[in-house]
């Protein structure tokens, strides 16, 4: 009988240790993934919601033999939300080490500074991995920066984001102002820094142009910048030829060859650096600017020798073949 009872232990140890073994396999063994797919966890998810989800589309065998193993053999972590990318053959251990760990797939979508929000509107609206209808946002509410965003994510949803990024920077930034500055309010910061990103691509000349176009505004001049002539006519899109005379002097609320001041509204949506230099203007005795064929500008404190500089400028147009 001691016998008999020796082997029936024997045998129940090595059934435990068959189950055992066999569970823990199945932890570690390769899934049935053929290919790498992408899965979605969204936000709220349990671990039983996404592992049925899992097994629908075939990323694991079984729901239930993922979830008994996880509870005694993965991790205690809660799984995140977002979009992952699994491998092909990826075990029950990875693909939760993937949830609980791994980073979701991030996808962006990007606004350049002074992106005008007619071509913000056509981007979202361009980006297929999002959905429903937008209006074109209103003029310099949008912030450019880099955006994160999930797939199948509401529009109006991104676009959220982005404006409340541009009201915290404005809000931000707006205590900072120093008394060179000649905005008197938070809009007329963002209008007057749609100018001065459309007029420079660069980062040493933005306060230099910010400090020529405050010094304008202190003297009652009209400001005359070329991009205030070319907004009312693409909305801000590159207008693709030269000014014609008749848009320069053409009297409306943007054009500022024709009035004095701000036009009534932002003309692009300016970038964080573009508001910090027209709330922190450089010190400059330039009321004029214009390109010296380098990519950059020649600044200039008299109208006479601006007018030299445009002679300099117009023969390097002539040379280009431009003119």
């Amino acid at each position: 009988m001691r016998r008999l009872g020796c082997l029936v232990l024997i045998a129940a140890a090595i059934v435990a240790t068959l189950i055992a073994g066999n569970f823990i396999y199945g932890w570690n063994s390769d899934g049935p993934l053929e290919n790498q797919r992408t899965i979605i966890i969204k936000s709220g998810s349990s671990l039983g919601m996404a592992a049925k989800a899992m097994e629908t589309e075939g990323v694991i065998k079984s729901a239930d033999a993922f979830l008994s193993r996880a509870k005694i053999l993965g991790g205690s972590e809660p799984i995140k939300a977002g979009e992952f990318e699994i491998p092909p053959g990826a075990s029950n251990a990875q693909i939760l080490d993937i949830l609980q760990g791994g980073k979701a797939v991030q996808r962006l979508i990007t606004i350049p500074e002074g992106t005008p929000s007619i071509i913000v509107h056509e981007k979202l609206m361009a980006e297929k991995l999002l959905k429903g209808d937008i209006p074109v946002p209103a003029e310099g509410s949008v912030l450019p920066d880099s955006y994160s965003f999930e797939r199948g994510e509401q529009r109006s949803a991104v676009v959220l984001r982005m404006q409340k990024a541009m009201k915290d920077a404005i809000e931000e930034l707006w205590p900072k102002r120093t008394q060179e500055s000649v905005v008197k309010t938070r809009e007329e910061a963002i209008i007057l820094a749609g100018i001065v990103e459309k007029e420079t691509a660069l980062a040493r000349e933005r306060r230099i142009v910010a400090g020529v176009y405050s010094n304008r505004v202190r003297k009652n001049m009209m400001l005359q910048a070329d991009p205030t002539i070319i907004y009312p006519i693409t909305k801000g899109k590159p207008l693709g030829r030269r000014i014609r005379q008749s848009e320069i002097a053409q009297v409306n609320d943007y054009n500022t060859y024709a009035m004095v001041g701000l036009p009534k509204g932002p003309i692009a949506n300016p970038g964080r650096a573009s508001i910090e230099a027209v709330l922190n203007p450089a010190k400059t005795k330039a009321f004029y600017f214009v390109a010296d064929g380098k990519g950059g500008h020649i600044f200039a404190e008299t109208l006479q020798q601006h007018n030299a500089n445009v002679e300099k400028w117009f023969a390097i147009r002539r040379e280009r073949g431009e003119m």
